[in-house]
């Protein structure tokens, strides 16, 4: 099989010649750049090569044809034009991390640094505006400067909370059209739908905006889903209504060059429960998730996303019914995530796309062997009759182990074995 008819095999529930892999295709699937370079170096010896960070907020680093090739990795992204941040992956320039990683940034990645030695970087490139984000000295990824204004319960505007979601324009659907050329020419392909992300707490903040309006705290928000019930629902409302028309003019630019699209990264568990009621979700969000996935799938072929971290066992099925496909990262170290019982309970309705290996413990501590082993026992369990492309549980982190890097690609090279 090509790559492309692997992941399509592995979308349709179909057994595919051997587990379909994706590193690199999302920005919850992906790899930290200090990582990326070592994977590199070890593979390929290219030891003064440089990465290009390709999502700034988490400093992923880019997987080209070249590393995809020597690691057996099947899926390309379609990226977007601009970054968390709002500039471009435009202009590349060298840049070195607080662990000495040589990387390439973009040209809009201007930082400066403050008196704690911590770095700031700016919304659109403009350091003259208030600073965005913050890497703290000696971190490896930035966290989310909050601007959060005086806010007027008596006069909130659901705009404010849309203005940072915008119709995609002529330089954006070019931009589309060109990329997903050049990724279906690479393997199976996917994309992220600009905006459909209803709640998404990386969003929240704005971090692209100058001078962000609305309700932009993270715990703020999170009380407002629950006392400013009707206020979420509007910007959820108007947040949907651009989602559609992306999605329309998506259809037209990328068509059946993209094989899966992701609707939503908006997180509703944690470690060991959900962060809101099964009730919740079917009255906030079900609603503009069943409408989108409704137009997706009447427009195009695309099978949809669902990102959510933690435990979500009793949210899988409101998900499948809201017309989801796939299921990621699949966080099996959350309480009654059983990888066994997943594929048991699931399997047949949902395509499981990550869960192949621990992050959080086995992969970023464990030894070699026990990365090796716990591979191929989720390839066997997530693999079996189809239905599972391979990642890990979200992205890999700059100080996992190399070693344990190279357990990992071993095992599920090993597992297409004869």
């Amino acid at each position: 099989m090509t790559s492309r008819q692997r992941l399509q095999a592995a979308l349709n529930h179909q057994a595919p010649d051997r587990v379909c892999v994706d590193f690199g295709g999302t920005v919850v699937t992906g790899i930290h750049v200090s990582a990326v370079t070592r994977l590199r170096q070890a593979a390929l010896g290219e030891k003064d090569y440089r990465v290009k960070v390709v999502e700034p907020y988490q400093m992923l680093g880019e997987i080209d044809e070249k590393l995809r090739e020597a690691l057996g990795i099947d899926v390309v992204g379609i990226p977007g034009r601009t970054t968390m941040f709002g500039f471009e992956n435009t202009g590349w320039k060298p840049f070195e991390m607080f662990d000495g990683t040589a990387v390439l940034v973009p040209d809009g990645f201007r930082t400066t640094t403050d008196a704690n030695g911590d770095l700031l970087i700016y919304p659109q490139g403009d350091t003259s505006a208030r600073p965005r984000g913050r890497m703290p000295k000696g971190g490896h990824f930035f966290d989310a400067i909050v601007i959060q204004e005086p806010i007027d319960e008596d006069n909130l505007d659901p705009a404010d909370n849309i203005s940072d979601f915008q119709e995609l324009g002529e330089a954006d659907l070019r931009h589309y059209r060109e990329q997903s050329r050049r990724a279906a020419g690479g393997g199976g392909t996917v994309f992220w739908i600009p905006g459909a992300g209803f709640g998404d707490i990386a969003q929240v903040p704005g971090p692209s905006l100058k001078n962000p309006k609305g309700i932009r705290d993270v715990e703020e928000w999170y009380v407002s889903t629950a006392l400013r019930r009707d206020y979420v629902q509007e910007v959820f409302r108007g947040q949907c209504a651009i989602a559609e028309r992306n999605i329309e003019h998506l259809a037209g630019a990328i068509g059946e060059a993209a094989d899966a699209a992701v609707v939503s990264g908006t997180d509703f568990g944690t470690q060991r429960s959900l962060f809101i009621s099964v009730a919740a979700y079917r009255e906030l969000y079900k609603p503009y998730h069943v409408r989108l996935n409704r137009l997706i799938h009447r427009k195009t072929n695309w099978k949809t996303f669902i990102h959510s971290c933690g435990c979500v066992t009793d949210l899988i099925p409101e998900f499948i019914d809201a017309g989801f496909d796939i299921l990621n990262p699949v966080q099996t170290s959350a309480e009654g995530m059983d990888p066994k019982w997943l594929k048991k309970e699931f399997g047949e309705q949902v395509v499981f796309w990550g869960g192949g290996v621990d992050t959080q413990h086995t992969l970023a501590r464990a030894v070699p062997q026990e990365v090796y082993r716990q591979v191929r026992e989720r390839i066997e369990i997530f693999g079996e009759g189809g239905g599972f492309v391979f990642n890990a549980i979200h992205n890999i982190q700059a100080d996992t182990p190399t070693a344990n890097m190279l357990a990992m690609f071993d095992a599920i090279r090993d597992s297409g074995k004869a």
